[in-house]
C-alpha cells in the first residue's frame, strides 16, 4: 500500500522521502546502511546470501522511493505538496510495520479474557542457535512445538493447574546486539478449561506455572524433537558444522545441552487484560532493530544504541563495520512463509471461536458481537490507519487544517520531478 512521505535527500531511485506519519521520523534508517553499502556486500558475499536475504535487502533499500511508485498529495487548503512512494510491505521492514501491528491488535481485543495474563519467555543454548542459523525452518518449529507441548502439558497436570490453557507464542531470533538469540515470547491467560469443559479454572494470583519444572520439560522435548529431525536426515550441516554429520560427533556437541539449566522464565503478571495487547503489541511485529536506535552511519561504520542486559540493563552504544551491521541484520531473516506468530489451545485456528465463547460464559463475560460480513469495498489504508490508532495520514502537516487528496499517481521506477508545493 502507498505510504505517506516528507521531503529528503536525493536516493538512486530518485527524491527519497520518508513517513510522514503522526510520530516524529528517525534521520538515519537500516535502508541507507544498505543503500549506501549493499551493493558492496552483495558482490562480496556473493556466494553466502540466499534469495530470500537478497529479496530483504532490496525491499528496504526500494521501501518509499520511486522505485515502488506512488502518487502527489496536495493539501485542500494551503495547497501544500507533498510525494508519497509506496511501501514495501515487507515483514522484516523496519518501516512498514505499523499498519500491520494496528490490525494484528485490533483482532486480538475480540479475544481477551476477565483474567490475569502472563508473559512466558522460552530461550535455547548458544550452541543451537548455531544449529538454528542453518536450519531455520526446522529448528524453528522444533522451538514451537516444544514450547507449546511444554505449556500445554504442565498445565494440564492437576498438580499445578489441571485444565487446558490458550496461548500465543512470538518468534524473536535477535538479542540486542543483533546477534542470532532465538527465543519464543508466549502470552498466556491465568487459566484455563476444566477437561469436561464445564467449568474455568484460574491458576493462584501472580503466579501461572512453576518455571522450573517447564525449562526441564522444554529441555528434554526440544533435544528429543531434533534428535528425531536429526535421525530422519532433516537436518543439514556446513562449513563449521559439518563434522555434526555424524552421529557420534552430534551427541557429543548436544551432551552440554542435556545438563545446563535452559532459561525459561515469566515476567511478572500484566495489570489486567487490557494491558496485554498494548505491551505485546511491541514484540508483536517488531524486526531486528528500529531505525530509531541507529545514531550514526560515517566512513563504512554504523552506531547504535543497545540495551545490555548482562549488565544492569544499561543503556550503551555500539559501533559495527557496515558489512558486519548487515551481516547480522540478515541473519534474522526468516524463511519464506514461515509463520512468526503461532496460537494454541483454545486459542488455536480449529476451535477458536467455540471454545473462547465458552471461556467467556464462564468467567461472565458478554461475547462480543460478530460483526456482519463486509458488504461495502475495504477501506483505504489511510482511513483504515486512522480507525485503528487515531491518527490522521489525511492532515495536512503544514497548515494542520486542511486534508490531503492525491493529485497525481506515480509509475514504479519514474522519480517525481518536485515533491514540495
Amino acid at each position: 500500500a502507498p505510504a505517506p512521505g516528507r521531503d529528503g535527500g536525493q536516493s538512486p531511485h530518485g527524491p527519497r522521502v520518508l513517513n510522514a506519519g503522526p510520530m516524529e521520523r528517525p534521520t538515519l534508517e537500516v535502508a541507507d546502511v544498505f543503500r549506501r553499502y549493499g551493493d558492496a556486500y552483495r558482490a562480496q558475499q556473493d556466494g553466502s546470501l540466499s534469495t530470500a536475504q537478497r529479496r530483504v535487502m532490496t525491499a528496504i533499500e526500494d521501501c518509499r522511493t520511486a522505485a515502488l511508485g506512488g502518487h502527489v498529495e496536495q493539501c485542500d487548503h494551503c495547497d501544500h505538496r507533498r510525494i508519497c512512494y509506496n511501501s514495501c510491505r515487507n515483514r522484516h521492514c523496519p518501516k512498514c510495520q505499523s499498519l500491520a501491528r494496528a490490525e494484528w491488535i485490533e483482532d486480538r481485543h475480540a479475544e481477551l479474557l476477565d483474567t490475569e495474563y502472563f508473559h512466558v519467555v522460552f530461550t535455547v543454548p548458544e550452541a543451537i542457535a548455531a544449529i538454528a542459523y542453518q536450519n531455520k525452518a526446522r529448528v524453528y518449529g522444533i522451538l514451537f512445538r516444544a514450547t507449546a507441548d511444554t505449556l500445554r502439558i504442565i498445565a494440564a497436570d492437576p498438580i499445578h493447574l489441571g485444565a487446558e490453557i490458550g496461548f500465543f507464542a512470538v518468534l524473536h531470533t535477535w538479542g540486542q546486539n543483533l546477534l542470532h538469540h532465538h527465543h519464543l515470547h508466549c502470552v498466556v491467560p491465568g487459566g484455563g478449561l476444566s477437561a469436561d469443559g464445564a467449568r474455568w479454572i484460574t491458576c493462584r494470583p501472580g503466579f501461572f506455572l512453576p518455571v522450573r519444572v517447564l525449562s526441564r520439560l522444554f529441555r528434554r522435548l526440544f533435544l528429543e524433537y531434533l534428535d528425531k529431525a536429526f535421525h530422519a536426515g532433516t537436518l543439514c550441516f556446513s562449513a563449521s558444522l559439518a563434522a555434526l554429520r555424524d552421529r557420534q560427533a552430534f551427541a557429543e556437541y548436544l551432551a552440554p545441552a542435556r545438563t545446563t539449566e535452559w532459561v525459561v522464565y515469566a515476567k511478572p503478571p500484566f495489570g489486567g487484560p487490557w494491558q496485554v495487547l498494548d505491551y505485546v503489541g511491541r514484540y508483536t511485529h517488531r524486526v531486528a532493530i528500529s531505525n530509531h536506535r541507529l545514531l550514526t552511519i560515517n566512513d563504512g561504520q554504523v552506531r547504535f544504541r543497545w540495551k545490555d542486559y548482562r549488565d544492569g540493563d544499561q543503556q550503551k552504544t555500539m559501533t559495527l563495520a557496515a558489512d558486519e551491521f548487515m551481516r547480522r541484520f540478515l541473519l534474522h531473516v526468516l524463511p519464506v512463509g514461515f509463520h512468526r506468530i503461532r496460537y494454541y489451545g483454545f486459542l488455536g485456528n480449529r476451535y477458536r471461536h467455540e471454545k473462547l465463547v465458552r471461556c467467556q460464559q464462564l468467567l461472565g463475560m458478554t461475547p462480543p458481537a460478530v460483526p456482519p460480513a463486509e458488504s461495502t469495498p475495504p477501506k483505504d489504508y489511510r482511513d483504515r490507519y486512522e480507525d485503528l490508532t487515531g491518527c490522521s495520514l489525511r492532515a495536512c502537516p503544514l497548515c494542520h487544517q486542511g486534508r490531503m487528496r492525491v493529485i497525481e499517481l506515480l509509475v514504479p521506477g519514474r522519480p517525481a520531478i518536485s515533491n514540495t508545493s
